[in-house]
């Protein structure tokens, strides 16, 4: 198997395109072969480029992401796909779902969403490269749901807003510790909004809190990331 995942992004609004392909970069482990704009383009680029994992638009200038699905799926193009798109209707979800893509991410999407994705599909990928044959136990793993899955994350208790959270946890991606009043300044919370969103992230385990005495004597709680 390749060190790098071979990627093709096909978005209409080029800056969204190219701030997926630093996305990418900045995660490590894929490539990114092929940006394209249109249907057009992006069938005649998936013909040569062959990419193991396409971030695909639903709403392109001349079709749509999910006529490209369709036809990846009936020419038998081996690469897997994860939808990106504004569409939030139910049909579209359906169609997504029938034709086999791996997740589906709405618009905007947030970092933390698109890189768990990313990670889930590697962690995937490596099992089932690394797997001498199959159990029920991995077959489970494989094929569970996006319903199940999203069962068994950890739900929001009241007073904890989804948006909020990713803010939150947006601040911790380059391990820089904070306290409740600087995380709050730098989300436009208050303190008070700030802590309560740190303590539910060490709650589920991804924060760890130490007490800093600062330069006045003040007990004060920092918050960092847990080493994984």
């Amino acid at each position: 198997m390749n060190d790098l995942t071979r990627v093709m992004i096909i978005e209409d609004d080029l800056k969204i395109a190219e701030l997926h392909r630093r996305y990418l970069e900045q995660m490590g482990g894929f490539e990114v072969v092929g940006i394209a704009t249109s249907k057009v383009e992006a069938e005649m680029q998936l013909e040569v480029l062959e990419p193991e994992l396409v971030l695909l638009d639903v709403y392109l200038p001349d079709g749509t992401g999910i006529e490209i699905l369709a036809r990846l799926r009936s020419l038998n193009q081996q690469c897997d796909v994860i939808l990106i798109t504004a569409a939030r209707d139910v049909e579209t979800l359906q169609q997504a779902m029938r034709g086999g893509v791996i997740d589906y991410l709405l618009k905007p999407v947030m970092f933390p969403r698109l890189e768990a994705a990313l990670k889930k599909y590697q962690k995937r990928t490596e099992q089932l490269h690394h797997a001498d044959g199959l159990d029920q136990s991995l077959v489970d793993e494989m094929m569970q749901s996006a319903a199940a899955e999203k069962s068994a994350e950890v739900r929001l208790p009241k007073g904890i807003d989804g948006v909020t959270l990713e803010k939150i946890r947006a601040l911790f991606r380059e391990d820089k510790p904070y306290t409740a009043d600087e995380a709050g300044e730098n989300i436009g919370a208050s303190r008070t909004t700030a802590r309560r969103y740190l303590e539910f992230l060490i709650s589920i385990g991804e924060l760890e809190a130490d007490v800093n005495y600062g330069t006045v004597g003040r007990p004060e709680r920092c918050y960092c990331r847990v080493k994984r």
